[in-house]
């Protein structure tokens, strides 16, 4: 079958592997209706990962709308034909971590992630025709039929994440609110947190059009890029910093900006995926200030996946409006070359087999 394989930096290839197959009775195979690529897949794509990753055999891709082929044998609660999504991690719903809500961190599979290389459990991914959902019944979803297949993708981790963001910021009416990173997974979080009433809401990013989509929603923007973007947004809450902070990029600077505009006593929910090994938080700003830091890049979505899909049934965020773009798996490279270099206004992809 075709899958995408890591070849190194920036070299993603669509390529032929042998076939998966059911292997375990806990196991279902699934045909790959749509993927799509993450935020976080970009740290990858980059070479952030290189070292951990088996050129020429870790496969890419962990959202998925998929249809149920075969199920092995304990399996009940699938059958063939059933559409279906999945936690990008992949977790078995009976350890002790997945059984206190942190299933990324499921003792079972030692926090295998699907196509994230051999560390993480050197799952298959989702950009490929066909894949295998080991421990299906703890971590899969089926999906009915009043959900798209996009909005479905974004089930896997974008809009969990989104939720899971909110929770721990728990922006309350008339809070003052900011966005750091306007991408799917930021303007996600951006449309359930306007549905709670904020007051003033900002929102950060250097792209232009990223910008627009969160001033749409009623967001005041500023230009990361720009020299007072800090001074200008902070001025909206009369200079004291945003009672909640939001960051959804996963850099250093992003994480410094988020706690630069956040007032004393305010909280910061850090959801972008982290993969520098150091920074240097000014432990004493953070401690004089009374600052809520929340870090949860490596996000536990398996227990927020019914409650985002609750989300798209009621309309609280309509996922498909976020899909730009749409490519074919052979076209693969030109997909993360395209999503990496923010080209042509692109948002979400859809990835077709």
């Amino acid at each position: 079958m075709k899958a995408a394989v890591y070849y190194g930096p920036e070299d993603i290839r669509c390529t032929t592997i042998e076939d998966p197959k059911i292997t375990e009775p806990h196991q279902i195979l699934a045909k790959v209706i749509g993927t799509s690529i993450c935020g976080s897949d970009l740290h990858l794509y980059r070479g952030a990962l290189d070292p951990i990753m088996e050129k020429g055999k870790s496969q890419t891709g962990h959202e998925l709308i998929g249809e149920v082929v075969d199920t092995g044998k304990t399996v009940e609660s699938f059958k063939k034909g059933d559409r279906v999504t999945m936690a990008y991690s992949c977790s078995c719903g009976e350890c002790y971590m997945c059984r206190v809500g942190q299933t990324a961190h499921c003792e079972t599979t030692q926090k295998a992630v699907y196509g994230f290389g051999v560390p993480f459990g050197n799952l298959n991914g989702t950009h490929a025709e066909a894949m295998v959902l080991p421990h299906a019944e703890a971590h899969a979803l089926r999906v009915p039929d009043g959900v798209s297949n996009e909005a479905a993708i974004t089930l896997s981790c974008n809009l969990p994440s989104a939720v899971i963001a909110n929770k721990l910021a728990d922006i309350q009416p008339g809070e003052t609110f900011a966005l750091v990173g306007c991408g799917p997974t930021g303007i996600m979080a951006l449309d359930i947190a306007a549905s709670k009433g904020p007051g003033e809401i900002a929102a950060i990013d250097p792209v232009d059009y990223r910008r627009s989509a969160a001033a749409s929603r009623g967001a005041q923007t500023f230009d990361y890029g720009a020299d007072d973007w800090k001074e200008s947004a902070v001025a909206v809450t009369g200079g004291r910093g945003f009672d909640k902070v939001i960051e959804m990029v996963g850099y250093p600077e992003s994480l410094q900006a988020a706690l630069d505009i956040v007032r004393p006593g305010g909280t910061v929910a850090a959801l972008g995926v982290f993969c520098d090994d150091t920074f240097n938080l000014n432990l004493a700003d953070v401690f004089l200030r009374d600052i809520s830091l929340h870090m949860n890049g490596f996000a536990n979505v398996q227990p927020y996946m019914w409650e985002a899909m609750r989300m798209v049934e009621h309309g609280t965020v309509n996922p498909d409006e976020l899909f730009t773009h749409k490519f074919a798996l052979d076209d693969i490279d030109k997909a993360f070359a395209t999503f990496h270099g923010k080209q042509d206004n692109i948002n979400k992809v859809f990835i077709q087999p």
